[in-house]
């Protein structure tokens, strides 16, 4: 019964806090379309429908720290400026989509070619998207029948994914990546729920370094790198800021209140 209540608390909570960041409350995307970011900085304006990236098809495959580090993409849709030439000098979409870098032994296909035909019409409607694609939906449900489920978002524990090896991701992509020295990862810590009957939140590094590694987060989205440091509310992140960068987006949404509140106080 309690459990009933805290959910029903945390919900009531979230639509309020949600309307009181952006004043209309979105509808839910379906699991296939949840993570979709659109890119239209310069189609539109050279008579090609905008690209309609999914991010379940990449984050299966590469970390985020990968493409938004290393391959320099910012966490914000049409932040970066891509152009067809930046694809074809080996940037962005290009350090992979350049028809001759691999994934598990098959060419990864050329995003743009500077020799275009007519008969490359379908390799560029493979991102430039007319019209909905069913083939789309099929290949998200056979992919996503392979994985652990879990109720928001796009309907994948990505989290039990990783940790049972059912997906393995490659962090480092020759001729752009630097190799590191491994930090050591920071102790769980607690978060201290400010709502009375709420628990607290237990961060965990280590769930968050397998993907984001320390940049992606540090100092972009959060300034500090000492506890506390950094001050923020439930409505900042409902607003897309600190968590609610990728949490809503595209890691599990808000919704999922019990993913982050835990420990009871």
């Amino acid at each position: 019964m309690r459990g009933i209540l805290f959910v029903l608390l945390f919900l009531l909570l979230g639509s309020s806090l949600l309307f009181a960041a952006g004043g209309v409350k979105k509808k839910r995307p379906r699991a296939y379309d949840y993570g979709r970011v659109v890119i239209n900085n310069f189609s539109t304006s050279s008579g090609l429908s905008p690209v309609a990236f999914d991010h379940w098809t990449h984050r299966s495959k590469y970390t985020c720290r990968l493409c938004h580090v290393d391959i320099a993409f910012e966490m914000k849709a049409n932040a970066t400026e891509i152009s067809a030439a930046d694809n074809m000098q080996g940037y962005y979409c290009g350090s992979c989509h350049n028809g001759i870098s691999r994934y598990r032994d098959q060419p990864i296909f050329a995003s743009c070619d500077p020799a275009k035909k007519k008969t490359d019409a379908a390799r560029c409607q493979r991102c430039h998207l007319s019209e909905k694609d069913p083939q789309r939906k099929k290949d998200f449900y056979a992919f996503s029948k392979k994985l652990p489920s879990e109720r928001f978002g796009n309907k994948i524990s990505w989290e039990q994914a990783e940790a049972r090896g059912l997906i393995k991701l490659i962090d480092y992509l020759e001729g752009i990546s630097v190799k590191q020295i491994a930090m050591p990862i920071q102790k769980d810590f607690a978060i201290n729920a400010k709502v009375e009957g709420i628990p607290d939140i237990i961060f965990s590094h280590r769930k968050h370094t397998d993907w984001n590694g320390c940049e992606t987060c540090h100092p972009d989205i959060f300034v500090g790198v000492k506890k506390g440091s950094t001050k923020y509310t439930m409505i900042d992140i409902f607003a897309g800021k600190y968590c609610g960068v990728c949490h809503g987006s595209v890691a599990f949404p808000l919704k999922g209140c019990q993913r982050c509140h835990t420990e009871q106080p």
